[in-house]
């Protein structure tokens, strides 16, 4: 499947996919948890949208599940 280009579901995807992609690059550099999760849970957040928007369960199960974990997570390190 293949998106209309410069519609709502595809700056989305795109900008989650940004967030995911630095989320990984900064969980390579030991000492950069906090940064980490943040962005792994805008990335994942913004991708449920994206499975809301096209109607796709597998995609909002998978980053729904995500979401709330990385935000456990966000939680326990700040608390």
């Amino acid at each position: 499947m293949t998106t209309k280009e410069r519609t709502t579901d595809w700056y989305l995807k795109w900008v989650a996919s940004c967030f995911i992609i630095l989320a990984i690059c900064f969980r390579s550099v030991q000492g950069f948890q906090e940064i980490d999760l943040i962005l792994s849970f805008i990335g994942c957040f913004m991708w449920t949208l994206v499975g809301l928007l096209w109607n796709d369960r597998a995609l909002i199960v998978l980053n729904a599940v995500a979401t709330f974990v990385l935000l456990t997570g966000i939680i326990k390190l700040f608390i």
